[in-house]
């Protein structure tokens, strides 16, 4: 329920304000209570002052085993709890084992208390020093670089580099989890925004950014994994739900003219990503439209090479065609994730009403 107040005037020059009387009592609000304000734009925030201490949350893990207590773990984190207690009637070896390696997966936990039911993580960062603009910046660098990698690794047959792509696929997790824990921090109250000196719109376009960085990433591992697959490699790992198949021929007989232009569709992608995230990042607004749009304008001509490199693949073994056309569709969907976030740099970009 919307209500109003009408300002007033006290002392000739000093405006007041009543607040709703419910508001008050629900926040422990009385007289003599100290509040902040907070401006951001043509609002102004108000909260009340509270002491600076570190957030507490309890959660029964009785039922959760595997992926799903992971899940919750990591829930936990973003939702911004800095000392996560988990507890149940009795924790086991094999959930003890899972929270330390979702702990392990996070920027800044620590297991800082275990007894027989209960197993309490301790977040060690502060969140008012952690920039969100460095992790999404960080993000990029990975992301971008994966992607190159991933396709030098398939056409240079060489096992190990895809390998340590998949490896940093949790490097990217890792930071977008900050991210989001971050920004989350954000919607709860505007001091967190204040700390970070970013206003919420702007945590926003980031968070957003993030997400589609993350799916760069996903994709540079998915086309590390096919690669594997082709080269026979012990390592190799069924991607999706598709049975894992059997290509005729080897790696190394990839038609020169699929090669080279797999490297420039990947070179193409990478650019829209990287010109995309410019924008994000630039403080004219003029120049981040210009960079958005032709960052957009981009991925149409890599939709469409992507589209012809698929006729080249038509005369190779059906089941090594296959996998060389997932990998020409995730080097496509990469730019169409820059191109997600070339329109989030636009909507950045404009001009607020």
């Amino acid at each position: 329920m919307v209500e109003t107040r009408k300002v007033q005037v006290t002392g000739g020059s000093t405006y007041t304000v009543s607040i709703p009387k419910e508001w008050a009592t629900d926040n422990d609000v009385s007289a003599g209570t100290e509040v902040e304000f907070y401006p951001e734009g043509d609002s102004l925030f108000l909260t009340p002052v509270t002491e600076e201490g570190r957030t507490e949350g309890t959660l029964d893990v009785g039922d959760l085993t595997g992926d799903q207590l992971t899940r919750a773990v990591m829930t936990m984190y973003v939702s911004g709890f800095d000392i996560i207690a988990l507890e149940a009637p009795r924790i086991t070896n094999d959930q003890r084992r899972t929270i330390r390696d979702s702990v392990q997966s996070l920027v800044g936990l620590e297991v800082l208390e275990e007894t027989r039911d209960r197993v309490v993580i301790r977040d060690l960062l502060d969140s008012s020093e952690l920039s969100i603009h460095n992790a999404v910046s960080r993000m990029r660098l990975i992301a971008v670089s994966m992607l190159e990698d991933a396709v030098d690794a398939l056409t240079t047959s060489d096992e190990d580099m895809a390998l340590d792509v998949i490896q940093r696929d949790d490097d990217v997790d890792r930071l977008y989890m900050v991210v989001s824990r971050i920004f989350r921090a954000t919607l709860r109250t505007p001091k967190a925004a204040e700390d970070i000196g970013l206003s919420r719109e702007i945590c926003f376009d980031y968070h957003s950014s993030a997400r589609q960085l993350e799916r760069v990433a996903d994709h540079a591992t998915k086309i590390a994994h096919l690669t594997l697959e082709l080269l026979g490699s012990e390592e190799a790992a069924v991607v999706g739900d598709e049975e894992p198949r059997t290509p005729e021929g080897n790696i190394t007989d990839l038609p020169e003219e699929f090669v080279e232009a797999l490297r420039e569709l990947d070179e193409d992608a990478r650019e829209v990503v990287d010109q995309a995230m410019e924008a994000l990042f630039a403080d004219d607004s003029a120049e981040a439209t210009t960079l958005a749009n032709d960052a957009r304008a981009a991925v149409r001509g890599v939709d469409e090479r992507a589209r012809e490199i698929d006729e080249l693949l038509r005369g190779l073994d059906p089941a090594q065609a296959q996998l060389l056309g997932l990998i020409v569709d995730s080097v496509s969907r990469s730019a169409d994730y820059g191109g997600n976030i070339a329109e989030t740099a636009l909507q950045k970009a404009a001009p607020t009403p």
